[in-house]
């Protein structure tokens, strides 16, 4: 069972979970932010939106919500935990990633698609996407710009952290394919044990031909084998 916790003021969790349920095809259920159980889940999904209306800083009134104490037990246990979009700002607010999401450095709301190169971490939600490979995906956030100290930008480039970087369709990285001004144009990173990943595109809103694309499923797909179902 994959666990999607919802937040006052969460908009993703709604789409990652007919992601996950109806398109991927793993069971799958919300998740009360005031619940402190999570007995019986194979995975955590901390979903997109404006959590807490996004007063103070994105996510820094979410971290304290009752059921991020057992998030982190969660995933200090191994279990897998994706944080989408203020997902990944919760999970930097509450210690489970490193570093923090900045304001656009276009200062304005970024909405429309993009594409990531996935840099070859091996991470609990990446298993299976090739090093290199261009996923076209979704954006939708004010404060997307990634951002950490010397020291720990070179622990997660040293040690493999970063789980992919803003790039063209044929993957090569520049400044001006990095719309928000991340550092390093880093999209996503994972926690040492590659258990925990935040993400800042949206995967679970490109699972369908339909919807503009299908590149989400590379990583949602993830679910069924956490949950002991076949691809």
């Amino acid at each position: 069972m994959i666990g999607i916790v919802t937040f006052p003021g969460s908009n993703g969790d709604r789409d990652a979970l007919d992601a996950v349920r109806d398109d991927i095809g793993a069971p799958a259920r919300l998740v009360d932010h005031r619940e402190t159980e999570l007995a019986g889940r194979n995975g955590i999904i901390l979903p997109g939106g404006f959590s807490y209306g996004d007063h103070l800083r994105c996510g820094a009134i979410a971290r304290f919500a009752p059921v991020m104490g057992e998030v982190a037990r969660f995933s200090a246990r191994g279990g897998p935990v994706l944080g989408i979009c203020n997902g990944f700002q919760i999970l930097c607010e509450a210690g489970l990633l490193p570093g923090a999401l900045l304001r656009n450095r276009t200062l304005r709301f970024h909405c429309f698609w993009t594409h990531v190169r996935m840099e070859g971490a091996a991470t609990a939600w990446t298993e299976g996407i090739e090093p290199g490979a261009v996923l076209r995906l979704p954006v939708a956030h004010g404060a997307g710009a990634y951002f950490t100290d010397q020291e720990t930008l070179r622990r997660l480039e040293g040690q493999g952290e970063i789980v992919a970087r803003y790039s063209d369709p044929q993957g090569n990285i520049s400044h001006e394919h990095n719309h928000n001004g991340s550092l390093n144009s880093i999209a996503a990173v994972a926690s040492p044990k590659r258990t925990t990943v935040g993400l800042m595109p949206h995967p679970e809103r490109a699972v369908a031909a339909l919807l503009g694309g299908d590149d989400g499923r590379r990583i949602l797909s993830a679910a069924l084998s956490l949950v002991g179902c076949p691809a």
